[in-house]
């Protein structure tokens, strides 16, 4: 049975780097890192290797989500070179709850214009 070569040129060798990106919208304000990691890294060691949580204390991307180019994705993914994590914002609103209300408001809106044209 033949072997497979070590990834990376063997023990002992420098990992490769892959390049990633870390992103965050906040309102008003995007920010963005660029970062060279060892291959293997995960979506929380980009997230580390970032500075975000010096800068965005007040925000836990374990409970307010991750994910790569839109996809949710743990914080044990392993990346992929040029990956882009993103950190998501907790929601303000339940989405159902907004759906609810719309409905609602919208159920309102046409009773009021049925007994304006005397229906």
């Amino acid at each position: 049975m033949a072997s497979r070569p070590e990834q990376g040129g063997g023990p002992g060798a420098p990992a490769e780097a892959i390049p990633v990106s870390v992103c965050y919208a906040d309102v008003g304000r995007i920010w963005q890192r660029e970062l060279s990691l060892p291959a293997g890294s995960t979506v929380a060691d980009a997230i580390e290797a970032s500075g975000f949580r010096r800068e965005f204390p007040e925000v836990d991307p374990a409970r307010s989500g991750t994910g790569v180019y839109g996809r949710r994705r743990p914080l044990e993914h392993v990346l992929h070179p040029h990956d882009r994590v993103e950190i998501y914002r907790p929601l303000v609103f339940d989405p159902k709850e907004s759906r609810r209300r719309r409905a609602a408001h919208k159920a309102a809106a046409g009773q009021r214009a049925q007994v304006a044209r005397g229906g």
